[in-house]
C-alpha cells in the first residue's frame, strides 16, 4: 500500500472533524487559532489536542505558535479530506502506488467498487510554479486565492472539461469524479508520447489528436492552451491516444484563444514530423480544427 493509504487508514472519525474544522478555518485564517478548531469540531479541547499532535506528526497539518497556536492544511491533509469524500461515496476502494507526478499534480493508481481500477489526480499548485501559474491560469488573476483554492478551483475545471468534451466522444480520460484540488478517472495503461513509443500507424495517432482538438473548439468551446507530447498518453494496448491536462483550457471567447488553439497545432504537427516522419500542413490542419477544411 502507497504512503498515503497507510495514512489514511491510520486516521479514526476525530481526525477528519478536525481537518474538516481547520479546513473551514482557513477560509478566514491563515493559520487557524486552536478555539476555533474547538469550535467548528464540537470536540473537547483535549481531544482537538490529541488529534493536531497526531495530525502534525503525520505531516497533514502546519503549525505557528508565534503570535498565537494556530494550525494549516498540508497538501497531505487536504488529500485525506478528498480521499474521505471518494470512500464515503463509494467511489473509491483502495489507494495504490502513485503513477507519476507533474509540475503541478501527482496521480495515483486506485482501486472503485468492482475492482475496477481508477487514478486519482490530485492537483499541487505550489509555491514553486505560484506566480507563473497566476500569469497564465484564466482562473488565478484574483490575488486572494491562495495554493489551495487555486487547486480546488484547477480540479473542478479539469473535471468540468473532462465530462463535457467525453461526452462529445473526444479522446480523453473518463472522468469520475472529483472532491476538493482531487479527479478520479478510469485507468488508462498508457505511455507519455514524449518518450517516442512505437506507433504501429503515426498519422492515425495525429489524426485522433487533431480530431480531439476540433472537437474540443467546436462542441465544446474550448481550447486546452498547453497541448505538446508531454500532455498525450497512448495506451499500450490498443494505441489511442488521450489529451491529458485540461485545467488551463481557455474558452473560444477569449482574445487569445486562436493563438493558443494555432499554437497547440504547431507544437503535435511538428513533433509528429520530427520523430514519425508524419508530413501534415500546420495551415491546412488549423483550418480542419476551424472547420474551415473538411481534412488536414
Amino acid at each position: 500500500m502507497a504512503k498515503i493509504g497507510r495514512i489514511y487508514r491510520a486516521l479514526v472519525e476525530r481526525d477528519f472533524k478536525v481537518l474538516n474544522a481547520i479546513e473551514k478555518g482557513m477560509s478566514t485564517y491563515q493559520y487557524v487559532p486552536l478555539e476555533v478548531i474547538e469550535k467548528y469540531s464540537r470536540l473537547p479541547e483535549s481531544h482537538v489536542e490529541l488529534s493536531l499532535r497526531k495530525l502534525h506528526r503525520l505531516k497533514l497539518v502546519k503549525r505557528q505558535m508565534l503570535m498565537y497556536k494556530g494550525y494549516r492544511l498540508t497538501y497531505l491533509g487536504l488529500d485525506m479530506l478528498a480521499l474521505r469524500f471518494f470512500v464515503k461515496n463509494n467511489v473509491v476502494e483502495a489507494i495504490g502506488d502513485k503513477l507519476g507526478v507533474g509540475k503541478e499534480s501527482e496521480i495515483f493508481r486506485a482501486l472503485a467498487p468492482g475492482n475496477i481500477l481508477v487514478a486519482i489526480k490530485f492537483l499541487r499548485i505550489g509555491r514553486p510554479s505560484f506566480r507563473s501559474t497566476r500569469r497564465v491560469r484564466v482562473y488565478a488573476d484574483n490575488p486572494r486565492l491562495d495554493w489551495y483554492k487555486q487547486s480546488k478551483i484547477a480540479a473542478e475545471r479539469e473535471f468540468k472539461a473532462l465530462k463535457e468534451l467525453y461526452y462529445v466522444g473526444a479522446s480523453v480520460p473518463h472522468p469520475l469524479a472529483y472532491n476538493r484540488h482531487a479527479i478520479v478517472i478510469k485507468y488508462i495503461n498508457g505511455i507519455e508520447l514524449y518518450t517516442k513509443p512505437s506507433l504501429e500507424d503515426p498519422y492515425y495517432t495525429l489524426s485522433v489528436i487533431i480530431d480531439t482538438i476540433k472537437k474540443a473548439y467546436q462542441d465544446v468551446g474550448i481550447v486546452h492552451g498547453d497541448l505538446s507530447e508531454y500532455n498525450v498518453l497512448v495506451d499500450v494496448d490498443n494505441g489511442t491516444p488521450y489529451i491529458i491536462d485540461w485545467p488551463q483550457y481557455v474558452e473560444k471567447e477569449h482574445p487569445s484563444s486562436l493563438s493558443l488553439l494555432r499554437r497547440d497545432i504547431v507544437y503535435i504537427v511538428r513533433f509528429f514530423k520530427k520523430n514519425y516522419r508524419v508530413e501534415a500542413d500546420i495551415d491546412r490542419a488549423l483550418k480542419y480544427v476551424l472547420g474551415e477544411s473538411e481534412s488536414f
